[in-house]
């Protein structure tokens, strides 16, 4: 799960395209806008709940409804840094590692390599 989130954080602090996350660029442009954009958006959405909850459970998630809240809580800090990111706050790296630490209750550091952009896990 770590991993996952550290290479998004990568992706997300470094991005390829303008405006960061493609995903979190576009999703809340077409999240209201009933076609195919909003359909091939929202599938691709749906695949990445579906691989963060799959991460989570496999990292030692605590159930079905935890999975599905936890899933929720991670979704929404990272399109938070995202555009935290874009708006030039590193800082955003380590609420994310705080946020995703504590919703897997482990007693990792979530400051290591925190506030860099990059990821040091």
């Amino acid at each position: 799960m770590r991993a996952l989130i550290d290479r998004w954080i990568d992706y997300a602090a470094q991005p390829p395209f303008p405006g960061g996350c493609f995903w979190g660029a576009n999703l809340p442009v077409f999240d209201s806008r009933p076609g195919p954009i909003r359909d091939a958006l929202r599938r691709g959405h749906g695949a990445w709940l579906r691989t963060l909850a799959r991460e989570f459970e496999l990292a030692g998630g605590r159930g079905a409804d935890d999975t599905e809240l936890a899933v929720f809580q991670i979704d929404a800090v990272l399109n938070a840094a995202n555009i935290a990111l874009r708006f030039g706050e590193p800082d955003s790296v380590a609420k994310v590692h705080r946020v995703v630490d504590g919703l897997l209750d482990s007693g990792h550091s979530p400051t290591d390599g925190a506030g860099t952009g990059v990821s040091s896990r």
